[in-house]
């Protein structure tokens, strides 16, 4: 690590004071460095993809930032050397969340979900996790989620044989079925994995989105992922909804929002996740 040290205290014309390992995620090593004139968070990937993943998500950042809705640190450098790719962004000093900051942190991404464009898609492909996440743009959210979420991490599982090829729904059915519950949907800017692990609320109460796989899609999308691995408490909901009130198929907007992550968890970490993708291709499809 000695040379990126090196490179980022050089770039910056800042003496580091420390570098220290920290907790960043199960993808790419994390890193916390202090200069003389600020602290600044460090991601470190030697994977061949890292340079696009990367780039990536600094666009994701800077479409998020570019609404003025809801903050994110700033991105300093997107680079590599010696075969490491890395991002340096700013480090947020963190808190654990109050109800105030859940409220906080609802309105400002029912804001953010305000902001759209004409089509369902992004400027450029991204990724979810490690895996490639494509954003071709469609005018029907129903074709971009078949087309653009579900099917192409069903075919990564089918090759993968984490499931059967008779689970694959049809597709006519699976988009009829998801035009039946998102009828006149428009496209919402989201962060596309919005998880507990993926927002900080900084010691002054401000909210921070971290590590989007952003795109233009259906507002539920981002809600239902937040449900996924037990929610962000009832003042962040409540004041979401008073904002972007829920939906006439909620509950089943969920579920299927939630398969495209379920699904990506299996690609991601194997079988463990096999029962809750087939629970709901079963009841739905």
């Amino acid at each position: 690590m000695k040379a990126l040290s090196n490179y980022i205290s050089d770039t910056f014309a800042e003496k580091i004071l420390s570098f220290k390992p920290v907790s960043g995620g199960d993808i790419s090593s994390a890193y916390r460095v202090d200069t003389e004139k600020g602290k600044y968070f460090l991601k470190v990937n030697n994977a061949p993809f890292a340079p696009d993943m990367f780039r990536a998500e600094q666009k994701g950042l800077q479409a998020i930032e570019k609404t003025k809705t809801i903050t994110v640190p700033q991105v300093h450098l997107v680079d590599s050397i010696e075969g490491q790719a890395f991002l340096l962004m700013d480090y947020v000093e963190s808190k654990r969340p109050d109800a105030s900051d859940y409220q906080r942190l609802g309105a400002q991404l029912a804001q953010l979900h305000q902001c759209s464009q004409a089509d369902f898609g992004f400027i450029s492909d991204n990724f979810i996790g490690s895996l490639h996440q494509q954003n071709n743009l469609h005018s029907d959210w129903s074709i971009f989620y078949w087309f653009e979420r579900i099917l192409p991490q069903l075919q990564l599982a089918l090759k993968s044989g984490l499931i059967q090829p008779n689970m694959i729904p049809e597709e006519a059915k699976a988009i009829s079925l998801f035009r039946e519950i998102s009828c006149d949907v428009k496209p919402s800017l989201l962060h596309g994995d919005l998880w507990g692990g993926n927002y900080l609320i900084a010691t002054d109460g401000t909210p921070y989105l971290i590590d989007p796989a952003a795109y233009f899609g259906h507002s539920m999308v981002d809600i239902a992922m937040s449900r996924l691995f037990g929610g962000f408490g009832a003042s962040f909901y409540d004041a979401y909804h008073d904002i972007i009130p829920k939906s006439t198929h909620y509950d089943v907007q969920i579920e299927l929002y939630q398969l495209y992550y379920l699904l990506v968890h299996l690609n991601l970490f194997g079988s463990g996740y096999y029962s809750s993708v087939a629970s709901i291709l079963k009841r739905f499809f």
